[in-house]
């Protein structure tokens, strides 16, 4: 298993922390209350977006999704994608990939599966999307429709790292009726604290970056978005969820569908 690096930062135990979860180390939680210092809402941001990954999971199962891939899932924090997904279809098979090894150590949470579905757990990072197929091709179906899920994660990909040709890739390997589901934090509201909240990350050694609704909803080129398109995550179904506020949250949100 590989070794916790408690030196520096990680941005699934950072995410931990803003839930108000325990799996954080000190490091951690120093360069959290640094983004906290620079944007005081960074807590409710985190459960915005988690409303909306709840929100999206459970329209697509609706739809009749019973495949999940879930890129970037962060430590388990209930009710995981599997659990609302299996609420809703008890025969869905959910795949999560994290490239945190805290979350390796926390994914058993990750499997306890209804009896009729499956979930599985692959240990990998984005930046490897040939891997991270390989491994979920053992649990699904890529003949058939797929959910694939990377919710607050590309804006912790660096343009260097390519994001788009990444997203291209896991999406050209989804067969027609897929979906995909994005939210990705923005600085067109405030600019100049998106740059100080970026450099506390990129001090830690995560490439972070974030960008504009333009650039966010370039990653869905070629596919057909879900109504309302691309808005702030408080916007997007709200009925479907408890109700909350966060309407001026800096959060993009979109699903796209694979005709």
């Amino acid at each position: 298993m590989s070794t916790i690096d408690t030196s520096k930062p990680h941005s699934a135990r950072m995410y931990d922390y803003f839930l108000g979860g325990k799996d954080n180390y000190p490091v951690d939680v120093a360069a959290a209350e640094q983004v906290t210092s620079h944007f005081p809402a960074v807590s409710q941001m985190a459960r915005t977006n988690r409303a909306f990954m709840h929100r999206a999971s459970r329209l697509l199962a609706g739809r009749g999704v019973r495949q999940f891939l879930d890129i970037g899932t962060g430590i388990p924090t209930e009710p995981n994608l599997h659990q609302i997904v299996q609420g809703t279809a008890p025969d869905s098979r959910v795949v999560y990939a994290d490239n945190d090894p805290i979350v390796l150590r926390h994914a058993e949470a990750l499997l306890h599966s209804t009896p009729e579905g499956r979930t599985a757990y692959v240990q990998a990072d984005v930046r490897e999307p040939g891997r991270i197929l390989a491994a979920a091709r053992e649990t699904l179906d890529f003949t058939q429709p797929i959910a694939l899920s990377l919710v607050a994660l590309l804006h912790l990909v660096a343009d260097e790292d390519e994001p788009i040709r990444i997203v291209r890739e896991l999406v050209e390997s989804l067969a027609p009726g897929s979906y995909l589901t994005l939210s990705h934090a923005t600085g067109d509201f405030d600019p100049e604290t998106w740059e100080r909240v970026v450099e506390v990350y990129r001090k830690g050694g995560t490439a972070a970056q974030v960008r504009s609704r333009e650039e966010f909803s370039g990653f869905f080129t070629g596919l057909e978005l879900v109504d309302p398109g691309v808005v702030l995550a408080a916007l997007w179904h709200p009925e479907l969820g408890a109700r909350q506020s966060g309407e001026e949250i800096p959060l993009y949100v979109g699903v796209g569908h694979k005709s």
